[in-house]
């Protein structure tokens, strides 16, 4: 839902008694344009950083003579970062604009990707990656705030448009890196360092944007709204919200740092493992436009939450038994699954009655939730070094996704968040 109480693009132009402000409607009008092209761009670069890993995870690991917990690490480093930097978002949102922080992330986005493959050292690379990462982190943060300031009437479009660019950037660093790789000379350098030109070309329209510090959602946007006394952590919804978001983080980075490998131990040549992770990254395209619009229709969301659980356990069942024999209806089976996290965003604002309430409740589950899912990437890769194959980390992919399905229907229930937690907001009011 857009936000009322700052002016956005489009509402601003209304004072027409003015030479100046009629001047500067085309200006804005094409400022609007270019936000479009901006959010795009962004949201292409939000996933490559990982996914292009996920492709070439076993060359870096041989290039590096990293060790499978190391690997592990750096697969758990993502949800780590979202979990850190993603809280400086809004106080540096407030600070400098969200323009120009989603700018700078971009920049740090294209630095990160190019210094991590020639750094010659797997310190060097976790701690460049940790610097594109964090650029991703911040704007993950941003963008959903950006799209409410400038485009309040048309915010499930642009969500839309927002969130079909970014399962098109994973999907697409999953299918490409190795063939591009290859196509460079087969050096997983060159193939890793490719993805900061896309990086590079997302900055381009975000300086200029990166000025709009005023009404279009500049320094206002991260201004945090009156205390209404509302404490989210007395909400057991809130929890399961936090919980569920958490579980399934944790399957998605497991699944774009190892499912990859797994069909590459499974006899799957490489070119081919890349492309199987990205069919499950790209069911993210269409499914992220159809699960919130169904889950707005229902009462409760927990027929959807078991839905996408039956799925990952079929999925994980497929790759235990069959991995390689079955690869394509796995890969759409967890493709399916991991469109939990839409599901999840969508739940938040539908768990919540007040724009404050969401926001507290937005912040606790995604912060929460990424904290939860840091093990879990390290825990997988740690099983593979010790138990010699993937048999016991895809039992334990399997054992989570049941915690999952219960707390996602315990999270989908029709209630709200400030009905929970009024004993304690009343306590605070008086």
């Amino acid at each position: 839902m857009a936000s009322e109480e700052t002016p956005t693009m489009t509402q601003t132009p209304i004072r027409t008694e003015s030479a100046p402000e009629a001047k500067t409607a085309p200006t804005r009008a094409w400022a609007v344009r270019l936000m479009i092209v901006g959010i795009v761009l962004a949201a292409l670069n939000l996933r490559p950083a990982i996914t292009s890993l996920g492709a070439l995870l076993e060359e870096v690991r041989d290039g590096l003579g990293m060790s499978g917990s190391v690997a592990g690490l750096l697969t758990s480093v993502p949800p780590l970062c979202f979990a850190i930097f993603g809280v400086m978002a809004p106080r540096l949102a407030r600070r400098f604009g969200p323009g120009a922080v989603v700018c700078a992330g971009m920049a740090a986005i294209a630095a990160g990707l190019v210094i991590r493959p020639f750094t010659g050292s797997t310190v060097g690379f976790l701690v460049a990656s940790a610097l594109a990462l964090m650029g991703i982190a911040v704007s993950n943060v941003l963008m959903p705030v950006i799209v409410k300031r400038w485009f309040p009437d048309r915010v499930g479009s642009m969500t839309g448009l927002y969130s079909m660019a970014l399962a098109l950037g994973t999907s697409l660093a999953a299918a490409v890196t190795v063939p591009m790789t290859d196509a460079l000379g087969g050096s997983w350098k060159t193939g890793l360092a490719l993805w900061a030109a896309l990086a590079v070309a997302a900055v381009v329209p975000w300086v200029p944007l990166a000025r709009e510090r005023g009404t279009e959602g500049g320094n206002t946007a991260g201004t945090p709204q009156r205390d209404d006394g509302l404490r989210i952590t007395r909400s057991r919804t809130a929890w399961a919200l936090a919980v569920f978001f958490g579980l399934q983080a944790t399957a998605a980075y497991i699944t774009m740092g190892w499912m990859a490998q797994i069909f590459r131990d499974a006899g799957v040549s490489a070119g081919t493992a890349g492309v199987l992770l990205a069919v499950t990254m790209a069911m993210g395209v269409p499914l992220a436009f159809v699960i919130p619009r169904l889950a707005t229709r229902l009462p409760s969301q927990g027929p959807i939450v078991i839905a996408l659980g039956v799925c990952g356990l079929a999925g994980y069942a497929g790759l235990y038994f069959a991995p390689s024999g079955g690869a394509w209806a796995w890969a759409v089976l967890l493709g399916i699954s991991n469109c939990a996290f839409p599901l999840a965003l969508t739940m938040v604002g539908m768990r919540a009655r007040t724009g404050t309430g969401v926001a507290k409740l937005s912040a606790f589950a995604q912060s929460t939730g990424y904290l939860i899912s840091i093990p879990g990437p390290l825990l997988v890769g740690v099983l593979y070094q010790h138990s010699g194959g993937w048999g016991v980390p895809i039992a334990l992919m399997a054992a989570l996704m049941v915690p999952q399905i219960v707390v996602g229907v315990i999270a989908g229930r029709n209630r709200t968040v400030e009905d929970e937690a009024a004993p304690a907001a009343a306590a605070a009011a008086a």
